[in-house]
């Protein structure tokens, strides 16, 4: 059996995580990750919701950083530059 990189990690817990966001009429979508950063789209309710950031430290980035590594920081690259 292969062993799954950081990144497949990171997908998985994602994906974990999905249906409690999509009970909420919300998403969250991988776009990229660099390093140790890993970056996500917020979608449907969520993108809109002031509560956004929120959600993202305190929800997502916490569940990484227990799932997958403690180094995992996570980002809204609803507003990345190209």
């Amino acid at each position: 059996m292969s062993e799954e990189t950081l990144e497949q990690r990171v997908i998985n817990a994602l994906n974990q995580i999905k249906p409690s966001l999509q009970n909420d009429g919300g998403d969250i979508e991988f776009i990229k990750m660099e390093g140790n950063t890993v970056y996500v789209k917020l979608l449907g309710a969520c993108a809109g919701c002031p509560m956004s950031q929120m959600t993202l430290k305190n929800g997502v980035q916490r569940y990484l950083q227990h799932t997958v590594g403690p180094e995992i920081i996570v980002e809204n690259s609803i507003e990345m530059p190209m």
